[in-house]
């Protein structure tokens, strides 16, 4: 039996339905129509045997093996991706230090930069880990040349990278305590998603206590992993060991951008700017 080769853009089409939840905003990304989308699917489907997605007059969900190969496009295109960076695109050398808050590190951030060292080998990194203020206080002072972090709310600075929902979260199987306040793991004050829970939490009227406090994202996540204390994250980027916390008032979104280099203009940055805002999107997507 001769094995068939996947097509790339098949795989593509398909990666965008089951990112964006349906054809039309899938075709809107790939610059297709509706039908045209369709058809790519169901050419992968005959490729491979299978049927990938369960399709209702509402919905498109994807079937066990539509989830099977979904892991396997994402790497088979991220890796093509990153070849064609590596040979295609213009060399970039340089030093560049980076700032990223610490909403982006449970998940995220070393396997994206590990990529992004990959394709770009003579770009030296240096990143910087901490709260979104701090950072982005040390790069308005010269100190940083970029900064990954939240754009608090009214605010327009930065470029967007993308919006994901804000979440309650704990370890599995956690209860709020009857008849006591909820108590909660926080960052220090000045963060924004202290603030918005706080908020939420008191116009809800729900009372809570605030029974530990860390300078780390990392520590308040250690304290909601250990049962502890209920905390809250992006959806995006929750560790193992935590999960949403429904029943609790809702907290938005959170827009997250790059500060630094405004007008997108500088051969070093933009290549790192673009890296994140592709795989980070992505990523967000299929947690959403």
């Amino acid at each position: 039996m001769r094995i068939p080769d996947l097509d790339l853009d098949l795989l593509r089409g398909f990666v965008a339905v089951a990112e964006r939840g349906g054809f039309t905003a899938a075709g809107a990304v790939l610059g297709l129509t509706q039908s045209a989308v369709s058809l790519k699917i169901k050419r992968l489907e005959d490729v491979v045997g299978r049927r990938l997605l369960e399709r209702t007059s509402r919905h498109v969900g994807l079937t066990r093996d539509g989830e099977t190969l979904l892991a396997y496009a994402r790497r088979i295109l991220a890796l093509n991706d990153e070849a064609v960076r590596r040979m295609v695109a213009p060399p970039v050398a340089g030093r560049l230090r980076l700032g990223v808050a610490d909403h982006f590190v449970p998940r995220n951030l070393a396997p994206l930069l590990a990529r992004f060292a990959r394709t770009y080998p003579e770009v030296r990194l240096e990143v910087e880990v901490g709260r979104s203020h701090d950072l982005r206080a040390a790069q308005q002072e010269g100190a940083l040349d970029l900064v990954l972090g939240k754009r608090r709310d009214g605010e327009t600075a930065g470029r967007p990278i993308f919006t994901e929902t804000v979440v309650w979260v704990a370890a599995p199987g956690w209860r709020a305590p009857a008849g006591q306040p909820l108590p909660l793991a926080m960052l220090p004050p000045g963060c924004m998603f202290r603030d918005r829970a706080l908020a939420a939490l008191a116009r809800a009227g729900l009372g809570f206590e605030v029974v530990y406090v860390s300078a780390s994202l990392l520590g308040v996540a250690a304290a909601a992993q250990a049962g502890f204390a209920l905390t809250v994250m992006g959806r995006s980027g929750l560790p193992p060991g935590l999960e949403a916390v429904p029943d609790l008032p809702a907290l938005g979104t959170a827009e997250m951008c790059v500060f630094g280099d405004a007008a997108g203009q500088s051969a070093l940055a933009e290549p790192l700017v673009r890296f994140i805002r592709e795989n980070l999107a992505a990523e967000v997507a299929a947690a959403a």
